[in-house]
């Protein structure tokens, strides 16, 4: 199918993309990276009149970092994350997530203020910003807010995004030195969603975890924060027993749906294996 007759619109600057979502407000859809946004206009589940792209907007672009934040403009695709020197070195959690996305062609045009807008519990960036401990720069008219990645995601599909924002940018506090990460995730093929996943962020004190944050890709209605399995670990040391528990705990707080992919109790008991592999993996890159 093609979609409907929509009007295109270009604007430079991010004022002329907020003027013009204001004008057209419910009429209006913000183009990013379109791998979502467009096979819904071609099957008309999505029927715009008004097609606002923001790949023309250079402020929403760009990685910098200053005073221990990184800053990652939403319109930064995923193949910038992952060649970036400054995130292999600082944050190589969100390179390593970003590596795992889809396919080379869906990274070099997928964005990832497009991916986290949409509130696809399926997408990686949820999960990841979760466990960077991320917030997320949201403009509109009335002015600029910021939102913790833990408070945003809110159902399928949405989110604390208000119609006529406009997600700017990315601030995520740079990991310490001696921090570990992995991105744990089972899929069926290159290019597929997660059957499941896990993001975990790891530091270790004295020999025991004194910071953990572990979240969880497509294992319920939206990205899964698996706090009670943070809270046993903490002061703790991360021997079996204590893995074996948050491995528990994350598969306690997952509500996954049963698709092509596998049953719920399948899923469930992934969502726990790549908990546990991440949690190992994490802990092995802990500068000891």
């Amino acid at each position: 199918m093609i979609p409907q007759p929509f009007e295109y619109h270009a604007p430079p600057t991010l004022p002329e993309a907020l003027a013009l979502l204001g004008e057209y407000g419910d009429t209006a859809k913000l183009l990013a990276g379109g791998h979502s946004l467009l096979p819904m206009m071609k099957l008309r589940f999505a029927q715009p009149e008004h097609l606002i792209d923001l790949n023309g907007i250079a402020e929403l672009r760009g990685i910098r970092e200053d005073n221990g934040m990184l800053w990652i403009g939403a319109m930064t695709t995923e193949n910038q994350l992952i060649w970036s020197d400054r995130l292999q070195q600082r944050c190589p959690l969100l390179v390593e997530g970003a590596r795992q996305i889809a396919d080379p062609q869906v990274r070099y045009r997928g964005t990832l203020g497009g991916d986290l807008s949409h509130g696809d519990p399926g997408n990686d960036h949820p999960a990841l910003m979760i466990a960077l401990d991320a917030s997320f720069v949201l403009r509109g008219a009335g002015g600029e807010r910021e939102v913790a990645a833990a408070d945003f995601f809110v159902g399928t599909y949405m989110t604390l995004l208000e119609p006529g924002e406009i997600m700017t940018g990315i601030r995520i506090p740079v990991p310490a030195a001696g921090t570990g990460y992995c991105y744990a995730k089972l899929k069926r093929k290159t290019g597929d969603f997660a059957t499941a996943a896990a993001a975990v962020v790891l530091r270790m004190s004295g020999g025991t975890v004194e910071y953990v944050r572990i979240a969880l890709t497509n294992v319920g209605d939206t990205v899964v924060h698996a706090v009670d399995a943070e809270q046993a670990l903490l002061g703790k040391p991360l021997d079996a027993r204590a893995v074996d528990t948050a491995t528990r705990l994350a598969m306690a707080a997952c509500n996954p749906a049963p698709d092509l992919r596998g049953d719920a109790d399948y899923k469930r008991a992934m969502a726990g294996e790549m908990t546990r592999r991440a949690l190992n993996t994490a802990h092995d890159r802990t500068v000891k």
